[in-house]
């Protein structure tokens, strides 16, 4: 079979399989309508349509899901050998994708992204960043790096930070004349830096002390979104925020922020590096595993800025 064969093949699939172009094309970095020449010129080589269309979707056809049926195991066995023949390469090659929180981005770019970058010179790597948790297969990316409770569970996980914890922080300003918070219940009387989540609901900070755990919708003037965003309003004494201690660790340490309710902020599930389980990790990816096992546990994922 040819080239372009192949590339017809596993365009359709890549269609069937997200339901659209668009989503398509993401996964096989192509364009939209590259995708949708590809498959038109199949369709007519074969003389079958394989997709209904309208304006608003794409659906598989009979003849679609009856040629999907017969063509996804076939390429699966092509694509199985290939890898393991990429298995003998000395060095990896191509383009590794992660998809990541910001938050997180940030703490892994300089320990692990631009590491492997220096290790394996023939790799390039794009790092994507949002909120949401995505389809990695769907939207096509090699892997993920997002908190360990919210992983999917069809998903393999690889430990980066086995555990965080979420501190209470205001600058010396802020408390210039405002007593200190000694039990959560106290934030109700001062102004804090209210978190959105990605879904739009607001967040609920979260307490832990001996056994008792709460959470309370804090008041505030500010409603933000992004944890630097939150940082930099806590340094401009807007308010109290609630944030990952490694994210202020060094605003922590040179006075910038103080820190309050130490014996209630929690600890919790750190980050993880996680991709799909049920086919074989490419050589790029399984060498990114590697550096992630190596360092893990000796990471120093605090903010780096001064």
């Amino acid at each position: 079979m040819s080239r372009s064969g192949l590339i017809e093949l596993e365009a359709v699939l890549a269609v069937g399989r997200c339901g659209g172009f668009r989503a398509a094309a993401r996964e096989l970095g192509m364009s939209s309508s590259a995708i949708s020449q590809t498959v038109a010129a199949l369709e007519a080589r074969l003389g079958v349509r394989l997709f209904d269309r309208t304006t608003r979707s794409v659906s598989l056809s009979a003849a679609g899901e009856q040629f999907l049926g017969q063509i996804g195991p076939a390429l699966a066995t092509i694509r199985s050998a290939m890898e393991d023949v990429d298995q003998h390469r000395e060095r990896p090659s191509g383009v590794l994708r992660l998809n990541a929180a910001l938050n997180w981005a940030r703490m892994i770019l300089e320990p692990l992204v631009f590491e492997y970058l220096r290790r394996y010179p023939d790799m390039k790597v794009e790092l994507v960043t949002e909120g949401r948790l995505i389809d990695l297969v769907a939207e096509g990316f090699d892997a993920g790096i997002r908190n360990a409770e919210a992983l999917p569970p069809d998903m393999v996980a690889v430990p980066i930070a086995p555990t965080l914890r979420s501190v209470i922080v205001g600058s010396p300003a802020y408390f210039d004349g405002r007593e200190r918070p000694k039990v959560p219940a106290d934030l109700m009387k001062h102004n804090c830096v209210r978190a959105r989540k990605p879904s739009g609901a607001i967040y609920h900070w979260e307490f832990a002390s001996h056994g008792q755990a709460m959470e309370l919708d804090v008041p505030g003037s500010l409603t933000l979104d992004e944890a630097d965003l939150m940082r930099r309003a806590a340094l401009d004494g807007i308010g109290l925020v609630w944030i990952v201690e490694d994210l202020v660790a060094n605003d922590l340490a040179s006075g910038r922020l103080v820190q309050v309710l130490d014996d209630w902020s929690p600890s919790y599930p750190g980050i993880s590096l996680y991709y799909p389980g049920r086919r074989h990790a490419p050589a790029k990816l399984r060498a990114f595993i590697e550096l992630v096992k190596e360092k893990s546990g000796q990471l120093d994922l605090r903010s780096q800025r001064v």
